[in-house]
């Protein structure tokens, strides 16, 4: 994948894809279906695909893509390849949001929707607590915010668990917060895009940034870049693609922790160039996770967030054992 990785990564991504698109409990022919389900045809195979198996093969590859690309953003601005995307308080401040919206009743307003539009809100409010709170915006400062704001969205959400009404209510936001893309139709999708656009556009505008800042922040001063500005506009895209994500499928946790890792030998660790595999890698990563949680026996189905928390754990012990013997 020397010359051309991301076209590489893409065309594994379109087989992985259609390959979840044409497993599943009903047995149908994917092409027919997906033929059907665009020209609107009333048959089973255009339901089961458009209605079903599409909708949730489009989230996964919006979530990875969203959690990779923040990942590989925020690692080159902190220059830590252990930084997470949940350090912009956002992925905490989403999952309280929509925890709300399941303990205050607000599903019977907004119907299914309510935990995602709950949940954008919630980030929304923990982004702007975080870049308040951060008032030189040097990225240390903003990241240390986001982890305060994370601790406090995180108390105020085992408070929302610890006063659950019923048993029931606590099992419905537990499961949600597990993380899956199950159970998800075209309408959850459209209040998200413009949070996953606006974000990805900071981010692919802060390439060159990132590039500079790999060589030190008096390199990128040097080279014309303001950088309270450029931090503040990388974490408020981190935080726009994180806490989307969030809001639409729960905590899906390690891809964006994993994702850069897998794609950094790929461009030769250049910052500039690590944001699109990240992101391709993490809707592969998503995509995989979901497709082997429904290849499970019936009843026995995992959160895809179960998932690749499994996968990512080692993952991440591997990385944190890899730096101690530098350190050493």
């Amino acid at each position: 994948m020397t010359r051309s990785p991301n076209l590489q990564l893409f065309l594994l991504l379109v087989a992985l894809v259609a390959l979840a698109l044409a497993l599943g409990g009903a047995a149908l022919d994917p092409v027919a279906g997906l033929w059907q389900a665009l020209a609107g045809q009333p048959t089973a195979a255009a339901l089961v695909m458009g209605d079903i198996r599409l909708p949730r093969v489009t989230l996964a590859l919006l979530v990875g893509a969203a959690l990779g690309a923040s990942g590989a953003a925020l690692q080159g601005l902190l220059r830590n390849p252990l930084a997470d995307p949940g350090l912009t308080g956002a992925s905490q401040g989403a999952a309280l949001g929509a925890a709300a919206a399941f303990y205050f009743g607000g599903a019977g307003l907004w119907g299914g929707l309510a935990p995602a539009l709950a949940g954008l809100l919630g980030a929304a409010l923990a982004l702007v607590l975080v870049l308040w709170l951060s008032a030189s915006a040097r990225a240390e400062r903003v990241i240390l915010a986001g982890l305060a704001v994370s601790a406090l969205a995180g108390a105020a959400l085992a408070a929302l668990l610890n006063f659950a009404p019923n048993p029931y209510a606590m099992q419905e936001l537990l499961f949600w917060l597990l993380g899956s893309v199950a159970d998800r139709g075209w309408p959850h999708l459209l209040p998200l895009a413009p949070a996953l656009g606006v974000g990805a556009f900071l981010l692919w505008r802060r390439r060159r940034f990132l590039a500079a800042l790999a060589l030190g922040e008096e390199v990128a001063a040097s080279l014309g870049f303001h950088l309270q500005r450029e931090n503040r506009k990388t974490v408020l895209g981190a935080a726009l693609l994180v806490g989307a994500a969030v809001a639409a499928a729960g905590n899906i946790g390690f891809v964006g922790l994993v994702a850069p890792h897998l794609a950094r030998p790929l461009v030769r660790h250049r910052p500039d160039r690590l944001l699109l595999p990240s992101a391709l890698i993490g809707s592969m990563l998503v995509v995989a996770a979901d497709l082997l949680s429904r290849r499970l026996p019936p009843g026995r189905e995992l959160q895809a967030g179960v998932l690749t928390a499994l996968m990512g754990a080692p993952f991440f012990l591997f990385l944190v054992f890899r730096e101690r013997k530098q350190w050493d």
